[in-house]
């Protein structure tokens, strides 16, 4: 009759207070920024041929320029940020300008080839590129600079 009674009060307990590890909810989003790139001066870029992507071919990291922003793929995830070397924030998908850069760039670049062809790019220095980025793709810059035209 003992255990009855305690087992009847035991369970009124648990129904009447609340355990607060029962109500408790845990929700981990980790998302670690990538690591710093560290250049000795602001880098010096070139413009992929028919596109106004601007890349940093010098380095190990993929780094674009493109839309007003710096982007960078890592761990599977893409980054962007006003900056070319802090301030990476997390950016939900792959950026739509993507789609358009062929895997092999770095190679082409070395190469000086694009396309099956010699490509005669330009170097660019970072703060050119910042300042003058909208104005350039505005008055189709590139395509009067000839640095897209393509010798055979």
């Amino acid at each position: 009759m003992k255990k009855l009674l305690f087992g009847t009060l035991l369970l009124a307990l648990v129904l009447v207070l609340p355990i607060p590890t029962m109500a408790g909810v845990n929700v981990n989003v980790n998302i670690s920024l990538p690591p710093p790139v560290v250049f000795a001066a602001p880098p010096e870029m070139v413009v992929l041929p028919e596109t106004y992507i601007y890349v940093v071919p010098d380095s190990d990291v993929d780094i674009f320029f493109w839309g007003g922003w710096w982007w960078r793929p890592w761990e599977g995830r893409w980054y962007r940020s006003h900056y070319y070397n802090s301030g990476w924030g997390y950016y939900r998908g792959v950026p739509s300008f993507y789609s358009g850069i062929p895997s092999g760039w770095r190679d082409d670049y070395r190469e000086h080839r694009w396309g099956g062809h010699q490509w005669n790019y330009q170097r660019i220095p970072q703060q050119q590129v910042q300042r003058n980025w909208q104005g350039w793709e505005k008055n189709k810059h590139w395509e009067k600079q000839n640095t897209w035209a393509f010798r055979v």
